[in-house]
């Protein structure tokens, strides 16, 4: 039977009626007496030992433990929190040929994100391209192409201004939130490892910065093969990992696999899918963001290589949108099956 915690009122009627108990004639009820003052003070260090005890109480377990003690339980059974990533990426800078952009130069984006040029060169032709990194960790480095950067410092000779080249500034990750790191953990202790088991795979991929989701196929490719594949939602617009990304997630793996795995890491094949949405006399921007982002929800949660997405699945995340009252799609008109390697990543919606 649980213990229930008695409250602070129920502490100080405690002990003012134990004191009155045992000293005749007493009244330590009376308001601000000598008596009733040590009722209160004795009642409030019992309620507090009994908070502590209380929060001491959740650490034991790991599912309810506060964020320092679920860090030191995943790491007595070897689960690493991920740490948070960089975003990186290619910068075309622009001005008199022999003009020089150091290493180190710092550039700001319009919302003061910082950025360093990694590796300097010399203006050629009237352009260079050179690789930028963002100053600090996390998702918000994240830029997209045709962005504009411009200089802290304008070095001599060089437009104050660059463009962000095709592909963006990729690949920043916050650190490990703690109700990811409590599934990974939670997988560890009610999924043990077993030398090379589909869930050993999929446990593997995700201990990689940035991603997010995996899935394992037994010999797919023949005898013998392990096909891999993962998303790294919070890291690219659409989820789907570049080469450097498989790169890195193959070469976490290898070292971990059976001697006699031949695994293939590869990442899942973009299919978009768009959406023809009304959404009636209930029509407004809060309610379409609304469902916009309740869209992109069910797709991180549903959608996986070779899945199906169903109709009523998707009708159901329109239908949660805070504020829809009712809506009619029109596309798509049924069931989504996608072939493998295939994962459905989030459109444009039409709204009529």
């Amino acid at each position: 039977m649980p213990f229930d915690r008695p409250t602070l009122s129920e502490e100080i009627d405690r002990a003012e009626s134990g004191i009155n108990g045992r000293l005749p004639g007493a009244d330590a009820r009376l308001r601000n007496s000598f008596l009733n003052v040590i009722a209160r003070a004795l009642a409030g260090g019992i309620h507090g030992l009994y908070g502590m005890q209380e929060f001491y109480f959740r650490q034991v377990f790991p599912d309810t433990a506060e964020s320092e003690f679920l860090r030191r339980w995943a790491q007595i059974w070897g689960v690493e929190a991920k740490e948070a990533t960089k975003a990186l990426g290619p910068v075309q800078f622009t001005g008199v040929n022999g003009s020089t952009v150091a290493a180190d130069l710092e550039l700001t984006r319009s919302d003061t994100v910082r950025f360093k040029v990694l590796v300097g060169g010399v203006i050629s032709g009237g352009i260079l391209n050179l690789n930028v990194e963002a100053l600090e960790e996390g998702v918000d480095g994240n830029t997209v192409q045709n962005s504009i950067l411009t200089f802290v410092s304008t070095p001599s000779g060089v437009t104050s201004t660059a463009i962000v080249q095709s592909g963006g500034l990729v690949g920043g990750a916050d650190a490990e939130d703690d109700e990811s790191l409590l599934s990974r953990l939670l997988d560890r202790i009610q999924t043990p490892p077993q030398g090379g088991s589909a869930s050993d795979y999929v446990t593997w991929a995700l201990e990689v910065p940035g991603v997010t989701r995996a899935w394992v196929y037994e010999q797919e490719l023949g005898p013998g093969t392990v096909t891999v594949r993962f998303m790294m939602d919070d890291s690219y617009a659409n989820g789907i990992p570049l080469a450097g990304d498989v790169t890195d997630v193959a070469a976490h793996i290898d070292p971990l696999r059976p001697v006699t795995a031949d695994v293939t890491v590869v990442a899942p094949v973009a299919v978009v899918r768009n959406f023809t949405i009304d959404l009636g006399a209930t029509d407004t921007a809060e309610i379409r963001a609304a469902v916009d982002a309740e869209l992109r929800d069910m797709l991180r949660r549903d959608a996986e290589p070779g899945g199906t997405l169903y109709l009523s699945r998707i009708n159901e995340a329109i239908s949660i949108a805070t504020g829809e009252y009712s809506h009619v799609m029109t596309v798509p008109a049924a069931d989504v099956t996608h072939t493998t390697g295939q994962i459905a990543t989030m459109g444009t919606i039409t709204w009529t």
